[in-house]
């Protein structure tokens, strides 16, 4: 049986496309709907599914269902399946899935299946990227708005950078150092086509860390238009390197994202890891 968990307040928010993707689920009286009403209630909902006998279970909802319903995921049989209705969709673009949700639909009934890398910070899985500085305090702000989609997210971007300062960091215990971002990428993007780290691969067995040193303003905007062409890594003040784990000892209560989702610093010593070939995804 397949079981779909389905965020009906994804970013999307298209209600028609929604109601229409529902009637589709149900066209199948095999497949089983589990509606989100709170966060967090995907991963309750994904372990009863796995428990009432669920071959595939579909994510329907932005990276932060994903992530939700994949956590659960990790080190099963169980592949997931993903129907992305989001405001980014960064892990369904990297995986190259479809964005429209009926041939979506098809692909995660029909898809084969390939395994997949696994990231944490701190035993928490993240599969796309996870960051603090620059990236995370867009995270913040966007999650403070009204709306959400791509509009929303340049508006988002640009408050914050008029008025973002540099963070202060120690990367594996080096000296303390100034960034304007520092994200660990699993996949190569975002969200939205945003190319943080251009040529991750989220089969390799390693991450990729994209620092951005302090720049100023001028040097931001032209490293965020990088983005969108996929050569953020010939910016000057950008390095990428490749690893399997990575320590920051960063301030606390601090905005940071994870797979999309805006959360803060809970502790200083934050650690990375990643492992190899542990999630099961439908292509």
């Amino acid at each position: 049986m397949f079981h779909f968990i389905v965020n009906p307040n994804a970013g999307r928010n298209d209600k028609a496309k929604y109601k229409q993707l529902i009637r589709l689920i149900k066209s199948n009286k095999e497949h089983a709907i589990w509606e989100t009403t709170e966060p967090l209630e995907a991963v309750s909902f994904t372990k009863k599914a796995i428990a009432e006998g669920a071959t595939r279970i579909i994510a329907v909802g932005g990276d932060g269902t994903i992530n939700e319903v994949a956590s659960v995921l990790v080190d099963t049989n169980i592949p997931l399946g993903i129907i992305p209705f989001g405001s980014g969709n960064g892990l369904a673009r990297h995986l190259e899935l479809p964005l429209h949700f009926i041939q979506a639909y098809q692909k995660a009934i029909e898809g084969n299946i390939q395994k997949i890398d696994t990231c944490s910070l701190n035993g928490r899985p993240f599969f796309c990227t996870a960051g603090i500085g620059f990236d995370a305090s867009v995270a913040h702000q966007f999650a403070s708005g009204n709306g959400r989609g791509l509009f929303n997210y340049i508006k988002a971007t640009l408050m914050t950078l008029f008025k973002y300062t540099p963070i202060s960091l120690s990367i594996n215990n080096d000296p303390t150092e100034q960034v304007y971002s520092l994200t660990i990428a699993n996949a190569n993007q975002f969200g939205n086509n945003a190319f943080i780290s251009p040529f991750s691969n989220i089969q390799d067995g390693v991450f990729e860390i994209t620092k951005i040193k302090k720049v100023n303003l001028w040097e931001a905007a032209f490293i965020g238009l990088r983005l969108f062409n996929k050569t953020i890594q010939a910016a000057e003040k950008v390095s990428i390197q490749s690893s399997t784990s990575l320590s920051i000892r960063y301030a606390q209560n601090q905005p940071m994202h994870l797979d999309g989702e805006n959360i803060f610093t809970e502790v200083n010593d934050l650690h990375f890891s990643i492992k190899p070939n542990s999630l099961q995804v439908i292509v």
